[in-house]
């Protein structure tokens, strides 16, 4: 199987509504590693490897997010993954 990272940008509402942590589950359950952390500028991070199926259900999730985020847009960048990661949790 041929595996990839997606680095994702994800703007709006999106800090303080348990976007990380909700979003870490939902990468868990599809077989993703990786991480995700807030960034200083309102943005969250992820940064996941896996299957292009598992990455296009992690961005499908992200898009909606947990109930209280609003997402207003998603930046992604793709790369051959590097099998760094051997599971998927918050960066701080």
């Amino acid at each position: 199987m041929d595996m990839k990272r997606w680095n994702l940008l994800i703007s709006g509402l999106v800090q303080g509504v348990y976007y990380r942590a909700s979003a870490t589950t939902r990468a868990t359950e599809l077989g993703l590693t990786g991480y995700a952390r807030n960034l200083p500028d309102g943005r969250v991070e992820i940064v996941a490897e896996g299957n292009e199926d598992q990455l296009e259900r992690l961005k499908a999730w992200c898009c909606d997010g947990p109930p209280a985020a609003r997402v207003d847009d998603i930046e992604v960048t793709t790369a051959p993954a590097t099998g760094e990661y051997s599971d998927f949790g918050i960066r701080r």
